[in-house]
Parts: structure tokens; sequence; C-alpha cells
């Protein structure tokens, strides 16, 4: 996927993303959902979707101020004293979000979003095995009672209370090597992790190897998973039981996992893993926290143990990517800005189309220096997008405008 940059109509203004892989997809989620304008507009569908988007990479700016980053290299060139294009008003933007809807923006993310390491990618496999991660996470959104009811408030312990603000959670399923989302699920905050995590195997199949933590194991889980041809490897909780059917040279062992006590009792419906049992020694001494991996890898000599457990390490380093897209995207501890549900769902699509450019550009660098996309800094990506976007726009792209006249 190339640098994004911007395209504009020369008689009447500023139109769109102008990727031509990029603008294809915009193209068809626009038509896929319904969303063309019927009329010339100062926001056309297609100029709307790139503000959202660039959303995600000024998050500090107001929606206004945000549009103005977006079409600034344009509005130095010269056909923008003729075109007779102004920027909009507040209102107009937001009515112009609300015309577009959030539909547009996920079709679109779910279009573009997907692995991208190769083989030259570091970290990206384990014997061939594309490593994979899912993991979740919550974001404060704007307290309004229509995002309340849609949403739900986080509890804080106490028997009536209520968080400061409504959130949404989300799930999603990160590509290890380059931290890039490949698929996302939006839920109410009160909704847990483990059914958005089933969703997400959708995205999951053969040549794959699906790191998980404990929240997410459950023998739905692995069997969907399985079923999908693909790998896992996650950790366990501690209640489990495994009874040994097999020890191996490496010190794991194959056990069978149930979906409860009486197909154990039965012994039926029976999944066959191999568990790793293991402590982490440090400079003061021997570990005493126990961590325990379950794994459709049964092979000990292909994948040693000691391999494995390094690997599973490998997905706590995956959760900073949530944390790219809460911290440094939404560079501030306010709400996503959005006041309704549609457009907060609009919005989050946006960080993520954003986070997936970001981290685009960040696997391009890494590949042309042989290096390990997590040496590069996502910050300064992010700066260096923002600077590139406008100058980009200085030149005139040979591709088709997003914006097309009325039917």
């Amino acid at each position: 996927m190339a640098r994004r940059g911007w395209t504009w109509d020369a008689a009447t203004g500023p139109a769109g993303l102008g990727d031509r892989p990029l603008l294809e997809a915009v193209r068809a989620a626009i038509e896929a959902t319904g969303t063309r304008e019927r009329r010339r507009r100062l926001l056309p569908t297609g100029l709307v979707v790139t503000l959202v988007g660039a959303l995600g990479l000024w998050t500090a700016e107001s929606v206004r101020h945000a549009l103005a980053a977006v079409v600034d290299g344009w509005r130095e060139g010269t056909a923008a004293p003729t075109s007779g294009w102004r920027l909009p008003s507040t209102a107009a933007i937001t009515r112009a979000r609300q015309r577009a809807g959030a539909r547009v923006l996920r079709v679109l993310f779910h279009a573009v979003a997907g692995p991208l390491a190769t083989e030259q990618t570091r970290g990206a496999f384990l014997g061939g095995l594309r490593l994979m991660a899912l993991d979740g996470t919550t974001l404060d959104v704007a307290d309004t009672p229509a995002n309340a009811r849609a949403f739900g408030d986080p509890g804080t312990g106490r028997s009536a209370g209520r968080g400061a603000f409504p959130q949404v959670r989300l799930v999603a399923l990160i590509e290890a090597g380059t931290h890039v989302l490949c698929d996302a699920v939006l839920r109410p905050c009160r909704g847990g992790e483990g059914p958005a995590g089933l969703r997400l195997l959708r995205s999951v199949g053969p040549g794959l190897l699906l790191l998980w933590d404990r929240n997410f194991h459950a023998y739905a889980m692995l069997r969907a998973t399985r079923a999908r041809g693909a790998h896992c490897l996650g950790r366990a909780k501690t209640n489990l039981i495994f009874d040994p059917t097999e020890l191996l040279s490496d010190g794991s062992f194959l056990a069978t996992v149930y979906p409860d006590p009486p197909a154990r009792g039965r012994d039926r419906r029976g999944i066959g893993v191999r568990v790793i049992q293991y402590a982490l020694d440090t400079a003061a001494g021997p570990g005493t926290a126990r961590y325990r991996l379950i794994t459709s890898l049964r092979d000990a000599r292909a994948f040693p143990a000691t391999v494995l457990a390094a690997t599973s390490h490998q997905r706590w380093a995956i959760e900073t990517t949530l944390d790219e897209v809460k911290v440094h995207q939404w560079a501030h501890p306010k709400p996503l800005r959005s006041q309704h549900p549609r457009e907060v769902v609009q919005e989050v699509y946006g960080l993520l189309l954003a986070h997936l450019a970001i981290r685009t550009v960040l696997h391009q660098a890494a590949l042309q220096q042989g290096l390990d996309p997590d040496q590069l800094s996502f910050t300064g990506a992010l700066r260096v997008l923002r600077r590139a976007i406008p100058r980009a726009q200085r030149t005139w792209p040979d591709v088709f405008p997003l914006f097309q006249p009325a039917c």
C-alpha cells in the first residue's frame, strides 16, 4: 500500500484519498453502501471519508482544522483560486459526517486491512506460520445520553457507581510482526472480549499461529480456531485441569481439553493439545509465578517449549498496538469527540484506518533498511505523515478524483 495522498476536482475543490488501490477501495465502499452524493457538494462522500481518516492523524485538532490540514496543499495550488471551493463550517462538516454514516468507513476498513508481513519481515513468522494475536481495550466516548444508551457505562467497583464516560470496547486481530490491525470488532463496554474474539476468527485460516491471553481461552475458541485450519498458542487459567497423556522430551506434555466436566467424565468431544508450564527466573533468583500455555503445535522437536514460551511473550508486546491508538494517536485524555453512536463508530474506524496508514509506512521503511518494525518510532511515523500529506497534494495526481458530478 503506497503513501496516501489526496485528489481534487479542478472545478469544484478537493475530493478525497488519492492512492490508486485505496481510491478504488473507497469508491467500491461508497457504491456498496449507497452513500454517493446525489448533487454537487463542498463535501462529497469521498472527502468525508478522507476527513474521518485524517481525524485519526490530527486528533488534537478540531474537525474544521483537521479538514484544513487535509486540503492545505491543494489550496496552495493554481487550481484553488478558480474553483470557488471554501472551507465549510463546523456545522456543515457535522451534517456531512451524518450523511455519510459509519458503514462506509467499516466497509472500507475491512476492504483494505490485512497482514502486511513478507518473508523479509523480521519477527513475523515462526516455523513458516504467520504470527497473529488477539487483544482488546476500551475507548472513552463523549458523555451523552445517546452514547450511554448505546455503549454503556463502565462500573467503578462500587454498588451504584459508574465511570466518568461511556466506553466502547474494541477487540482486534493484530499481526504480531508489523502490529497491523487486520480486523476489529466494536461492542458495548460491558460485552466480554471472548465473544468478540470468536467473531474475529472469520479472518483466521491455514498458515497462521494465533496467540491469545487467558481472557480469550475457551473450549469454543480452541475448537473454532482449529476448525479454521489455524494453530493456536495461548495462556490458560490456573483453575483448569489438564491430565497428562504423554510426557515430551522438552518437559511439556500432551493432554485433552473438554467443553465441560460431564464430557470429561465420558471422554467425549475432547481436543488434543500440548501443555507447557514454566517460570521466569530473574537476577534475584528463581521465579515464583508459574505460566501455563496450551498449543495445538504438538511436535516438540519442530516447536520446542522454550521457543513457544518466548513466542508467547511476543503477544505481550502486541498490547502496545492498541496503546498506539489510545495514547499516541489520540494523544490527550479527552474522550472521542463524536456526540452520537453512529459517528462514534465512524470515528473509531477512522482511527483504525489512520493506524493502518502509519503502520504501513513503518513496515515499508523497515523493509528498506532491513530492520524489525518494532525498532522504528510510531510517533515519528505519525509526524512524517502529518508533514507529507500537504506536500503530496502540491503535485497533480494522475488519477480520477473521487468527486463525481450529480447523477
